[in-house]
C-alpha cells in the first residue's frame, strides 16, 4: 500500500486520539479503570473541550494509570508537563494542607451538599493556597467519585469487627487516621496493587467506592462489602498553575466552564448508579451489608477532625457553617 502523507497523518492522529492542528494538546492521566464514572466524565470533558474550542485544544484520556502513578503525575504536573490530573483532595493536602478536611469522615450525608463548600470562601482560600504553594490549578472539584465502603472477607458492621484489620488506603495521613479512629491498620499500597495484596494477604481489606470495587474486581478476592459510608468522596481535574494562566482568557474559561460541567455529569452517573454497582456485586456472590452501625463509625471517627495542626483554625467549623446555610 502507498503511504501518502494523509495516511499518515491520519495514523498518527488515530494513535495519539489528539489533532496535531491543535494550538494545545494535554494529557488527561487517571488510575481508574475506563469502565467507572471518572473515565467517562474525563472523555466527556476532554470531547467538550476540542468541541467548544473548535479544535484549538486537544486532549487524550489516559485511564488505568497508563502515565504512572498519581504521585509520579502529581509531580509531572507540578513542574510544568502539559498534564491534567485527575486529583484527589487528600493528594493535595500534601501540598495545601487545608485540602484534608474535604476528605474528612462523614463529613456530610448529602452528596448533592457539596457544592455549598466549593462555593464557599473556605474553598477559595483552599484553591488559592494550593495555586500559590504547589503550583496546580484547580479547574473543578465537583466529581463525586462515591461513598467509600469496605470489601473484606468477612463483615466490617461496627468498629469492633475493623479492629487490627489490615485495610489498604492510599499514602495519605486522613485515611490512616480513619482506619487508625476505627480500630483498623491502614497498609499503604498503590491502587494498582489491592487486587494481588488481597489476593496474597498483604492486606485483609480495602476501602473504595462500589464502581472501584468492581472496576478493579476485588470481589475476586473478597466477598464481604460493608456500606459503611465513611467517606463522600470528590475528585477533580487539576493541572500546571502556570501552563493554565499562559493560556488566552477564553481556553482558561472553557476548560473551567467544561471541568465543572463534567462534574455533574458523573455526579448524576454515580447516584443513579449506586443500586445498580450494588445489584452488579451480588451478581458475583459478595455480600452486601447494609445493616452497618454507621452511628458507631461516625463517633468513633470525630477526633480524626482534631488530628491535623497544619490546617488553618477553625477550618472544620467553616466548612461546617458553609454547609449549614
Amino acid at each position: 500500500m502507498k503511504l501518502t502523507f494523509t495516511t499518515i497523518l491520519s495514523a498518527i492522529v488515530l494513535f495519539t486520539g489528539t489533532s496535531l492542528a491543535a494550538e494545545i494538546n494535554l494529557r488527561l492521566a487517571h488510575v481508574m479503570s475506563p469502565n467507572e464514572p471518572a473515565h467517562k466524565a474525563a472523555v466527556a470533558f476532554a470531547k467538550a473541550v476540542e468541541e467548544k474550542t473548535k479544535g484549538r485544544v486537544g486532549i487524550t484520556v489516559h485511564p488505568s494509570g497508563q502515565l504512572g502513578t498519581n504521585p509520579e503525575i502529581y509531580e509531572q504536573v507540578k513542574i510544568g508537563a502539559p498534564i491534567i490530573q485527575i486529583a484527589d483532595p487528600g493528594y493535595l493536602s500534601d501540598f495545601a494542607p487545608d485540602f484534608g478536611v474535604l476528605n474528612g469522615p462523614y463529613l456530610l450525608e448529602d452528596p448533592r451538599k457539596f457544592e455549598k463548600i466549593l462555593s464557599s470562601p473556605v474553598f477559595a482560600d483552599m484553591r488559592y493556597a494550593l495555586r500559590e504553594r504547589g503550583n496546580f490549578e484547580v479547574l473543578s472539584m465537583n466529581w463525586f467519585f462515591g461513598a467509600r465502603h469496605i470489601i473484606a472477607k468477612g463483615p466490617v458492621i461496627t468498629p469492633a469487627q475493623a479492629k487490627d484489620l489490615a485495610i489498604r488506603v492510599p499514602p495519605n495521613v486522613m485515611w490512616i487516621e480513619t482506619m487508625k479512629a476505627i480500630g483498623a491498620n491502614g497498609v499503604q499500597i498503590a491502587w494498582s496493587e489491592v487486587y494481588p495484596g488481597l489476593s496474597t494477604g498483604v492486606v485483609e481489606a480495602a476501602e473504595a467506592p462500589l464502581a472501584s470495587l468492581l472496576g478493579a474486581k476485588l470481589y475476586e478476592a473478597a466477598d464481604h462489602v460493608s456500606m459503611t459510608g465513611h467517606f463522600k468522596a470528590f475528585i477533580g481535574p487539576v493541572m500546571n498553575a502556570g501552563l493554565f494562566a499562559s493560556y488566552p482568557a477564553d481556553i482558561q474559561k472553557i476548560l473551567l466552564d467544561e471541568a465543572t460541567a463534567a462534574g455533574v455529569m458523573m455526579t448524576r452517573l454515580v447516584l443513579e448508579s449506586e443500586d445498580k454497582f450494588r445489584q452488579q456485586l451480588e451478581a458475583q456472590g459478595v455480600t452486601v451489608h447494609t445493616d452497618v452501625d454507621v452511628a458507631q463509625f461516625r463517633d468513633a471517627t470525630r477526633s480524626v477532625y482534631d488530628q491535623f495542626p497544619d490546617w488553618s483554625a477553625g477550618l472544620h467549623q467553616k466548612v461546617q457553617e458553609a454547609l449549614n446555610k
